[in-house]
């Protein structure tokens, strides 16, 4: 860990002109810096940095932040990469905390690891290029699938020799020691003595980390045995998590990032041939089960997934849970087929760079259409099993968490399985308020043994369960409390009571008197309660430095006031006020009206957000009748609060 001192040091010394500047061409352009912005293609500059407020900020794909947040997104480094990098540039020493032996010692093991894993990438290309067997076996192989020079250069591609240990020999001959081969899988103890190489006779793909370091290898036998795997991966070890990890995802970032979508597939050569086409943001889960892990992994770079599958439709249906695991993410997923029996690998081999992207561009489904076609002509004349299907498709629908996309997916999914819309809004609801675990089925089965859940009260489940929330999301509320606190927390506005007198109020002090629960968002929290103690140590009507959120020692943090304090006017109305229809001239009137409203909006959404926990209680499991009769009454008294704040913001509960 980097003590704050240092972080203080760096952050001082940082002048994001001159960091941007190393990546970026820019131009003065009055008291800022303007450039076409390297985050996202753009013919007319959108991209500012301003040195006096030491942040950057792109107005057409929404990126802002300070220097170290900068290098962080341009070079994909994470924080304490960042501010070692930014350190360096101005001779600041950065240390880490001080940290135990036992620590110590499991860092440098892993750093061994990393050395030996560098060692034998080294090892596996020469064995490919130089010797007999590398270039009449695996050389021979990679040349049969296509693979020229050039590739198997880029992608490190190599050969482990078929003699039992003659890697490990010449590993531990070079001074690595044993334990460190056998930590990264490289090498296998046997019980008898002496060692054997995990991957002898194999072709070699590297597995890189998203930095570029070999943290893992994958190996295709070459010799035809059914009682030997044709692939083999690295085991788990403390430099490699196969969960955790995506092959070519350090060769894709950069075209994923750029083009705004990633193609998921399935092996190595798959994605290999792929980036061979020029076909570049293509990643595969290399031969493991997608993991959430790998999905979050994606979303660092964009929200949309397109999955290529091959004409295998027993495979297809086995993989088909990963489309679910990606919706319930809130990404974006499409669907490829390839025609039988192609494969990515075989396809792009044989079809030309502008065929693939055009075969892409032109095939890619929706989920629901998708599992229709896929699944359709199974169901064709069986009412019950085209009942399973549509169960199926409403099971992805209520993976999604954004309710918009909800509504559009159902409608999709109306007209195509020729089903009224209404039922499965029902489903669906149903199934997001149960989810799919013990607890839920436990709640389920207690109300089948006792009274039906409509006798517990007499509002709509939907009502009683925030199933349909008014207006706006909550992350946009408390983004807007604390936009609020951020530029006129300091300020003071008019209020007129009943009779006619007015009020003079301070902003801060009236939120903070308003609110007992602070934003549930974690950066939006942060924000909150690092302003509070900002403002109790100030005092009333004294301003916060912006330089304490844009400096702040969490990213995100940063990132987020960047974000608010360069909206796109002076005074710019969010998409929630717009929403009720409010617009004023001058700023007294936005906070004379603003604040209020804008308090009695949150208080309604932290009221959302208990009716949601004590749902979450109510799936608990060997949950009490007495235990939901008590919960069920907390949330008819919240849902009376509820209806009553509705009434003063003009909203209608629907």
């Amino acid at each position: 860990m980097i003590d704050r001192a240092t972080v203080d040091r760096i952050y001082a010394a940082a002048d994001i002109v001159d960091i941007v500047s190393d990546f970026v061409t820019l131009k003065r352009a009055g008291v800022n810096y303007k450039a076409c912005c390297p985050f996202h293609d753009e013919d007319t500059p959108s991209f500012i940095v301003s040195p006096a407020k030491g942040l950057f900020k792109c107005f057409g794909c929404g990126k802002g932040g300070n220097a170290v947040t900068f290098v962080m997104e341009h070079e994909k480094m994470t924080y304490p990469e960042a501010l070692k990098f930014v350190g360096k540039k101005y001779g600041i020493e950065v240390e880490d905390r001080e940290v135990s032996e036992e620590e110590k010692q499991r860092n440098d093991d892993r750093e061994s690891m990393m050395v030996v894993n560098s060692w034998a990438f080294d090892y596996f290309k020469q064995q490919l290029t130089d010797t007999d067997e590398g270039l009449s076996v695996g050389k021979s192989y990679l040349r049969q699938r296509g693979f020229t020079d050039a590739t198997i250069a880029r992608f490190g591609l190599g050969y482990c020799p078929s003699k039992g240990d003659q890697m490990t020999q010449a590993a531990l001959a070079a001074g690595y020691k044993e334990q460190f081969l056998t930590g990264t899988g490289l090498s296998i103890k046997r019980e008898t003595g002496g060692w054997y190489d995990r991957f002898c006779g194999r072709v070699i793909f590297p597995i890189h980390s998203i930095s570029g370091r070999v943290i893992a290898f994958g190996g295709r036998v070459m010799r035809k045995d059914d009682r030997t795997a044709k692939y083999l991966n690295s085991p788990e070890s403390p430099v490699y998590s196969k969960t955790n990890s995506l092959y070519g995802l350090y060769f894709a970032k950069g075209a994923i990032t750029k083009q705004n979508y990633c193609i998921l597939v399935e092996g190595y050569t798959d994605v290999i041939q792929m980036h061979q086409k020029g076909i570049e943001n293509v990643v595969a889960s290399s031969g493991t089960s997608l993991t959430t892990e790998q999905i979050r992994l994606i979303g660092r770079f964009t929200r949309n997934i397109t999955v290529i599958y091959d004409g295998d439709p027993a495979g297809i249906k086995a993989s088909l849970r990963g489309i679910d695991m990606i919706l319930r993410e809130g990404m974006n997923v499409r669907v490829v087929l390839l025609p039988a029996p192609e494969d990515p690998d075989s396809f792009a081999r044989n079809h030309t760079a502008e065929e693939v992207r055009n075969y892409i561009d032109t095939h890619a489904e929706d989920f629901i259409s998708f599992k229709a076609n896929l699944l359709m002509k199974e169901a064709e004349g069986d009412p019950i099993r085209k009942a399973e299907l549509i169960q199926d498709i409403v099971q992805s629908i209520s993976e999604v968490p954004d309710k918009i996309q909800r509504s559009v997916f159902i409608k999709e999914c109306a007209r195509t399985m020729y089903i009224s819309e209404q039922v499965l809004l029902d489903e669906v609801a149903r199934r997001r308020l149960l989810g799919v675990d013990k607890g839920a089925v436990e709640f389920v089965n207690n109300f089948r043994r006792g009274r039906a859940f409509a006798q517990q009260s007499a509002e709509p489940v939907e009502q009683i369960l925030g199933h349909v929330q008014p207006g706006s999301d909550v992350r946009e509320v408390e983004k807007e409390l604390v936009s609020c606190l951020l530029l006129y927390g300091h300020q003071n506005f008019e209020m007129r009571e009943s009779g006619g007198s007015r009020l003079l109020l301070n902003v801060a002090d009236t939120i903070f008197r308003s609110i007992e629960i602070p934003p549930y968002t974690p950066v939006y929290r942060t924000i909150y309660e690092e302003y509070h103690r900002q403002w109790e140590e100030r005092g009333v009507g004294v301003k916060v430095p912006e330089d304490i959120f844009i400096s702040y020692d969490d990213p995100e943090v940063c990132n987020q006031t960047v974000d608010m304090l360069t909206a796109d006017s002076n005074y710019s109305l969010s998409n929630i006020w717009k929403r009720h229809d409010i617009y004023h001239n001058s700023e007294e009137e936005i906070l004379s009206e603003r604040i209020p409203r804008l308090i009695y909006l949150y208080q309604f959404k932290a009221l959302d957000n208990t009716v949601k926990e004590l749902k979450q209680q109510l799936t608990k499991e060997g949950i009490t009748d007495e235990e939901v009769d008590a919960i069920l009454g907390q949330i008819t008294d919240i849902n009376k609060a509820r209806t009553d704040l509705a009434g003063r913001i003009n909203r209608l509960i629907v």
